[in-house]
């Protein structure tokens, strides 16, 4: 590499951040950029490939020109699922399709009462939910059978930035994953395709490619980002395995925990069971590593929630520890449910008809209660994701919620295990430049994992284990109100 420092970029949701890593993993450099979400009527969510695209050719050039010079690489990471349908050159045919949309909820539902979900779920152990590639494509050939005929690629959103600064279609495999990949060989199941009916799109979709494939800066990509052309770019994995190889997340049996916009419960893994009989939710996520996959659990809601609680009762998010340290743990008796998506939940559980709840209320409660107690249900919902994810070794903790030290304190409470808080605020683009770092040069050493530790707090297990206990067995009385596609396996 003709320079140690590689620029990491994550394209989120709402905020495309870029930031450049020494060979030790250090942030010397740093950027962000918000991009915009378009809120449709009927739970629809969709984005602008262009300004998405901008956003990112914005922090690159301001991350650079903090350098001073060239990186040795640019490499992508960012949001997965939804649907970025593009032309042959890239150019956006409609609006991209966010994992956040609600549009083909009720489709999903029928598929979780016809048995086309649990017909997927056999060949590629991943669960569906309105946001994924299954059900959007379904519903645009129903509805808008145009922006298909004119679409080249249904692809995501880290691929399309890809294509849009080096000419290349290339789609990392943890990318493709839901609904259709076979994590096993790394194709797609020819079943699920046609369980989702969705068969003669197969042709929009790119074959995963290899690991390790290193692209490069075209003239206009060049020119956006403000680098040499013919510059490598790597594009993958996507946002939630780039934050477990930034977390340090190395042993089969460690997890992560982001407490981010999403509430994403992951654990790494030697081995993929696609058990038929299992609730059809989550998924395998392929990793850089032949042999090693990301059991992975994302709720829909995290920091959204606190979010909607924190606006709720006026309050900012400035404001979270000093509630957070006003109301006792169990928060005077007030309990909710996170489910706040318009889309419902998809781990570790899919139900469209999900709905969040707050409720022992009295005169008594007070604002940093209504808090406490959505923190609360986060917390429980983390810790039933990461129960069916399979979590047996350590625990890293990462995402906005951490700035919160009460908050990361509740979690390892309601967990009741230590958590890992990595230093590094971007552990995202730092996963993305470590991939590209180990490509680049293989003889490169992993950098030493800085963290800080969180241990729980034994005067609050009991209380914790009660409120748990009591939100699987509310959730398992909500679950039946919700849907009507009969009893549910225990998880």
């Amino acid at each position: 590499m003709s320079s140690g420092v590689v620029i990491g970029v994550d394209v989120g949701t709402s905020v495309t951040k870029a930031a450049a890593f020494d060979e030790e993993g250090v942030s010397i450099a740093a950027a962000a950029r918000p991009s915009r979400l378009h809120r449709l009527p009927d739970g629809r969510v969709e984005q602008d490939l262009d300004d998405v695209v901008d956003s990112v050719g914005a922090v690159v050039r301001e991350v650079a020109a903090q350098l001073g010079r060239a990186p040795a690489a640019v490499a992508l990471t960012g949001q997965g699922d939804g649907l970025w349908l593009r032309d042959a050159a890239g150019g956006a045919v409609r609006p991209a399709i966010s994992w956040m949309d609600a549009r083909a909820a009720d489709l999903v539902t029928r598929w979780l009462d016809d048995g086309t979900v649990r017909a997927a779920y056999a060949h590629t152990g991943s669960g569906m939910f309105p946001g994924c590639h299954g059900p959007l494509l379904n519903w645009l050939q129903e509805h808008e059978p145009d922006s298909l005929t004119r679409a080249a690629v249904a692809g995501y959103c880290v691929d399309a930035v890809a294509q849009r600064l080096t000419g290349a279609v290339c789609l990392d495999a943890s990318d493709a994953t839901l609904p259709f990949l076979d994590p096993r060989t790394r194709r797609y199941a020819p079943q699920a395709l046609a369980a989702c009916g969705v068969e003669r799109q197969a042709h929009l979709l790119p074959e995963p490619a290899a690991p390790g494939t290193v692209l490069a800066l075209h003239g206009s990509g060049a020119a956006l980002v403000g680098l040499p052309e013919g510059l490598p770019v790597l594009a993958g994995p996507y946002d939630l395995p780039a934050c477990a190889i930034g977390s340090g997340v190395r042993e089969p049996g460690d997890g992560l925990l982001i407490l981010g916009t999403t509430l994403a419960s992951q654990v790494l893994t030697d081995r993929v069971d696609l058990d038929p009989r299992a609730e059809p939710a989550g998924m395998w996520l392929c990793t850089p590593t032949p042999g090693q996959w990301l059991r992975a659990m994302p709720a829909m809601v995290g920091t959204a929630a606190l979010e909607w609680a924190l606006a709720l009762v006026g309050a900012r998010t400035a404001d979270v520890d000093a509630l957070l340290a006003e109301s006792p743990p169990g928060a005077r008796g007030a309990f909710a449910f996170p489910f706040l998506s318009e889309a419902g939940e998809r781990a570790p559980f899919v139900e469209p008809a999900a709905k969040g709840r707050l409720d022992g209320l009295s005169l008594g409660t007070g604002r940093a209660d209504v808090v406490r107690a959505v923190c609360e249900a986060i917390g429980y919902a983390a810790r039933h994701c990461l129960e069916v994810a399979g979590l047996s070794g350590t625990l890293a903790l990462c995402g906005g919620g951490t700035r919160s030290t009460l908050w990361a304190q509740l979690v390892a409470d309601v967990l009741g295990r230590p958590v890992r808080i990595p230093v590094e605020a971007e552990v995202g683009a730092l996963g993305a430049a470590q991939v590209a770092r180990a490509v680049l040069t293989p003889s490169a050493a992993a950098p030493p994992q800085r963290h800080q530790c969180v241990e729980p707090r034994p005067e609050h297990r009991g209380r914790y284990e009660d409120g748990y206990a009591r939100y699987r067995a509310e959730l398992a009385r909500a679950r039946q109100r919700w849907s009507a596609h009969g009893p549910q396996p225990a998880l």
